[in-house]
């Protein structure tokens, strides 16, 4: 029986399913079950706008309506962190709902304080329980003294930038804080939580588990939501309350 030379067999490329993100802005016409598929980072963010599941085929106009929250401030930080937008103009800072602003970073202070951190450390406790002692006591003492850090930084902006933004919003001016004061002393809050991932990789003394693996992967998107919620801070919410601030000047 003759046989066929293969090689010379039509080359047919095969086709693999790749998850891509969606590029270019996202609008209210967007379906939000397709931000989320394309995205998936941005089911946090929804969460945080106290957005919960369940909205089948609607928008994400329809959806932010439902929830009573402003879609351009939804949209700005979704395209924002996206990074489809980059430059945050001074259209956007008139645009965007302050308050919608802070109900989303308020919550996302208690799911870093009260959920996250809190799971990642009985996490490590269990990752850590076979090695020494002293060892387990250091390790575990790093991330409390780093948890402690972060609960400081988020309380500052609970109790005096928010109040004071507040208070600005209902036409309460106060002579002795601005929002440059905060921006001033708005330190980084993730990197110590980058010397822990280093310490756990180089010298952590213990054979390899997926107990231990899975905390590190914990560990780093940890430390890249901290970076994206610094960053809508920083680049979006102070400048808006600046703008804010200005405008109220002019009107005085």
């Amino acid at each position: 029986m003759e046989q066929k030379d293969v090689s010379l067999r039509p080359y047919i490329p095969i086709q693999l399913d790749i998850v891509m993100y969606k590029k270019g802005l996202y609008k209210e016409t967007d379906k939000m079950s397709d931000l989320i598929c394309g995205n998936y980072p941005m089911v946090l963010v929804m969460s945080r706008f106290g957005i919960a599941l369940g909205f089948g085929e609607k928008s994400i106009g329809e959806v932010c309506r439902q929830n009573k929250v402003d879609a351009y401030t939804f949209l700005t930080v979704v395209n924002f962190l996206t990074e489809e937008v980059q430059t945050v103009t001074e259209e956007i800072c008139r645009r965007v709902s302050l308050e919608t602003l802070m109900l989303y970073l308020h919550n996302a202070h208690d799911y870093f304080l009260d959920f996250r951190l809190p799971h990642i450390r009985r996490k490590l406790v269990d990752a850590i329980s076979t090695c020494p002692p002293d060892v387990a006591f250091v390790i575990r003492n790093f991330f409390d003294e780093y948890a402690s850090e972060v609960d400081k930084h988020m309380m500052y902006e609970e109790k005096v930038a928010f109040p004071y933004v507040h208070n600005l919003l209902n036409g309460k001016q106060d002579g002795k804080y601005n929002i440059s004061v905060f921006r001033r002393r708005h330190e980084q809050i993730e990197k110590k939580l980058s010397d822990l991932k280093n310490i756990l990789i180089k010298y952590y003394p213990g054979s390899g588990s997926y107990l231990l693996n899975s905390v590190l992967f914990d560990l780093f998107t940890t430390e890249e939501d901290l970076i994206s919620h610094t960053r809508v801070e920083d680049k979006l919410f102070i400048p808006a309350v600046l703008d804010y601030e200005k405008r109220l000047l002019k009107n005085d």
